[in-house]
């Protein structure tokens, strides 16, 4: 009897091919947690600032203080992973009494990452520390050296791991040992962070106290910041919130915050094209300690 349905028999059905599921992305160092949140916040500006990119100097001067020069030097090779990642890198910075902060980035290998930070006060070493990072399809791990000295046997280490579990999901920790002679100690942290489509929440808490943040884009030109951060050995806590506001027709950015300690402050920057000059103007006040700062930089460049 033949097949009177008109049906397919079923060798001939079609198959579904099985879904294939994107893989998980790197969650990124563990330092850049907190980072988008971060960014929205103002930085603190004082006195008078000069900038020059390609000559790289830079004039500080303060009713507060005494005046300062800063000297900038940096390289990029060719060598570029991301629009922010170019290896290698050298960057250079030296003040007027001949202190130094320098760092190098280096890309040992397609996955592996190496950094050394150096630190001077006039002729003396203050820091110097030695960062080798390993970035996996979905995880990162980070070990860093802080003032290794094998003569008086005292040296920091941190290790960094982040795992990704899902798109939005990352997981991870910190571990942090120091030894010196008759002490010794080790804190341990844990940390994850949730990204959504226009929010990203994050978290670290261990026993050395906790840091939360929030970051949300509302839309082109408002982003909003929230932070908080507990300190247990200091029994401190401040919460802070920042919003980040661009006006693209003005070129304008204006950034403000406002803290738990009773300290309000904003950043105004302003682009003059087609120069290639930046304006900005800061100014901060401290109710409870009654202190207030104002600061007008000039970026050429």
């Amino acid at each position: 009897m033949g097949n009177t349905l008109g049906l397919a028999p079923m060798g001939a059905l079609p198959r579904r091919s099985p879904r294939r599921e994107e893989p998980l992305p790197n969650p990124g160092s563990f330092d850049e947690l907190h980072r988008l949140c971060k960014d929205v916040f103002p930085a603190q500006m004082e006195g008078v600032k000069l900038v020059v990119n390609k000559v790289a100097h830079t004039v500080h001067m303060s009713a507060l203080g005494l005046p300062g020069y800063h000297l900038h030097a940096a390289y990029a090779g060719d060598w570029q992973l991301s629009p922010t990642e170019v290896f290698p890198t050298v960057v250079g910075d030296m003040d007027s009494s001949g202190s130094l902060n320098a760092q190098v980035l280096f890309l040992l290998a397609e996955r592996l990452r190496a950094k050394a930070v150096f630190q001077t006060q006039q002729a003396k070493f203050l820091t110097w520390q030695f960062d080798g990072e390993y970035r996996g399809d979905d995880y990162t791990a980070t070990l860093t050296l802080g003032n290794p000295d094998l003569i008086g046997e005292s040296v920091i280490m941190v290790a960094h791991f982040l795992q990704s579990l899902t798109h939005r999901l990352v997981l991870g920790g910190e571990l942090v040992y120091h030894r010196r002679p008759g002490e010794e100690g080790a804190i341990l942290t844990l940390a994850g962070k949730y990204s959504a489509v226009h929010w990203v929440a994050t978290l670290n808490v261990g026993s050395g106290g906790a840091h939360a943040s929030y970051y949300h884009r509302a839309n082109e030109q408002v982003q909003v910041g929230v932070e908080f951060e507990a300190n247990t050995r200091l029994q401190d806590t401040t919460f802070s919130f920042g919003y980040h506001l661009t006006l693209p027709q003005a070129n304008m950015v204006f950034r403000g915050l406002v803290d738990s300690n009773w300290c309000v402050g904003a950043v105004l920057e302003k682009k003059m094209p087609p120069l290639p000059v930046t304006l900005a103007l800061g100014a901060f006040l401290n109710h409870w300690r009654n202190r207030f700062h104002c600061g007008f930089s000039i970026t050429v460049g």
